[in-house]
């Protein structure tokens, strides 16, 4: 396994177009590997995520199974006259094995928040409909219902620092929520764009199952990871 840092030069034309389009970004991507990884759930798939930090820095994560190759990327939306080759690449597997139980991280996650609603006028036993959560309160429930089948929890503060009765008792906090929609060839008409609602968790966590987490890290967490969503990243906690 491979995690790649791509600094995107946001002055470009080519590179606003590709973050302004979660399906051109998904192809750029893809165009990184000879071989696209399978998408069908038998192993690890490609993933990525845009972090806009500062308004100075944007970067693209990836993370694959095999090393990619960003040499157009740097031509569309990078430095193509800097020193050097514009990307770094780093060893994945060998963090990823010394994932132990009990250890605590800091975490970022860029996910697609849903559940399942009626129609209004739906009868019963019709099938339901996928919704995007709205709130940060909803958002963080549907992260912490899915903390335990994903190989962690998310660490609890001290009641002395917690700012509210309900709702902050845990060190996790939303941001950056974008709704997008866009539409995907050969689709022409509104109706058929793709829909769905992107936000951002940073937090921090305990480990409680490191090969179930390995695999989270590896497999994505949630929907519509094709378009920036389900990578998950660790970072040393301060």
């Amino acid at each position: 396994m491979y995690l790649t840092r791509f600094r995107v030069n946001t002055g470009r034309s080519d590179a606003q177009r590709l973050l302004s389009s979660p399906h051109l970004m998904h192809g750029a991507v893809n165009m990184s590997f000879p071989i696209p990884p399978p998408r069908d759930g038998s192993g690890p798939r490609v993933l990525w995520r845009i972090d806009r930090d500062t308004a100075a820095e944007t970067l693209l994560f990836i993370v694959s199974p095999t090393r990619p190759d960003l040499t157009h990327l740097v031509d569309q939306a990078g430095w193509p006259a800097a020193d050097g080759p514009g990307w770094t690449t780093f060893a994945y597997g060998q963090f990823l094995t010394a994932l132990a139980k009990g250890d605590t991280w800091g975490f970022r996650l860029t996910a697609n928040p849903v559940h399942s609603i009626h129609h209004q006028h739906s009868k019963k036993g019709e099938p339901t409909k996928r919704a995007a959560h709205r709130t940060p309160h909803h958002q963080m429930r549907w992260l912490l219902d899915r903390q335990e089948r994903a190989g962690f929890e998310i660490v609890q503060k001290p009641e002395e620092r917690r700012l509210l009765e309900r709702g902050d008792e845990h060190e996790l906090i939303v941001r950056d929520q974008r709704p997008l929609q866009f539409r995907r060839p050969p689709a022409k008409a509104s109706r058929d764009d793709v829909r769905f609602t992107k936000v951002t968790f940073d937090g921090r966590l305990r480990v409680t199952d490191p090969d179930v987490l390995r695999r989270t890290l590896t497999h994505g967490l949630g929907k519509a990871k094709a378009y920036g969503c389900g990578l998950m990243t660790l970072a040393p906690v301060r």
